[in-house]
């Protein structure tokens, strides 16, 4: 391992709130020591739905390690990835992930580490859209033969009513969705829903 002159600081992304981190936090730990943890546990698509990201880009300093599994627990896609990587080598940050063995530092000159990283966030990227349509394709059977209803909705038509008409009143979007103990984003999708069913 290289000599790291601030933390090394560990990154974990679950792609569900069933799903463990504890495979990944032991890979960090055995890396050598994490000073401190970030985790999201949802499958964002958007920096916006990754806080733990956000708030471990802010914390990370001159001469820090951020220690990932591998790429695609810090990205969704190649473009994400690399944006992503330049930001926090920007910062004087070294990215360290484990399963590539792959480490990138600010104006890092390693041709080959940045070829791997274009091929593997490649290779991530079209391994998901595959997943994607094979997910479309199984749901599509399945509701021809009538055994998939769709996932439940968040929100009945009663709440999305009555949040409609606090909205009206003057209560901002983001206010009622946390009285209601849901996402804003869970209810602007429901009430563009109840306007277009077909969403």
């Amino acid at each position: 391992m290289e000599s790291v002159t601030g933390q090394r600081v560990g990154y974990i992304r679950v792609s569900s709130l069933d799903q463990s981190s504890k495979r990944q936090t032991e890979a960090l730990l055995a890396s050598g020591t994490i000073n401190r943890f970030f985790e999201d546990r949802i499958s964002g698509r958007s920096r916006a739905e990754r806080p733990a990201l956000n708030e471990c880009i802010k914390y990370l300093r001159d001469g820090d390690e951020l220690v990932v599994s591998s790429i695609d627990r810090l990205a969704r896609s190649l473009i994400d990835l690399r944006t992503l990587v330049d930001e926090i080598t920007d910062k004087g940050v070294t990215v360290y992930f484990l399963h590539e063995n792959l480490r990138f530092t600010h104006g890092g000159t390693d041709a080959r580490s940045n070829l791997m990283l274009s091929i593997l966030g490649s290779f991530a990227e079209f391994e998901r859209a595959i997943i994607r349509e094979r997910q479309a394709e199984g749901i599509a059977l399945a509701q021809k033969a009538g055994k998939y209803r769709g996932r439940k909705r968040a929100l009945t038509s009663e709440q999305i009513d009555n949040a409609r008409s606090q909205i009206e009143a003057g209560e901002s979007k983001a206010e009622v969705a946390r009285r209601m103990g849901v996402a804003r984003s869970t209810l602007y999708t429901a009430l563009r829903r109840d306007t277009n069913p077909l969403i």
